[in-house]
């Protein structure tokens, strides 16, 4: 599933992140690689969604969301 389909208070495994180089380069270096843990705080269906991980808070637009794999963590 894509990332922006997401619902408030799940944790996710990144996958797979299908952006452009430029931009997967920054998301690695502020952490968010495949097989990180990704926690959706708000996914409002409007506007950027607000999620957490390597213990930081970061927006993240919907063209961006769309963009990132992820899979549900187990529980």
């Amino acid at each position: 599933m894509r990332l922006k389909e997401g619902k408030n208070g799940h944790i996710y495994v990144v996958e797979k992140i299908q952006t452009e180089l430029d931009l997967e380069r920054r998301l690695e270096a502020l952490g968010l690689t495949e097989g990180s843990q990704i926690t959706v705080l708000n996914n409002d269906k409007k506007g950027a969604m607000t999620v957490k991980f390597r213990g930081t808070r970061f927006a993240l637009g919907r063209r961006i969301a769309d963009n990132i794999i992820v899979r549900e963590a187990a529980a």
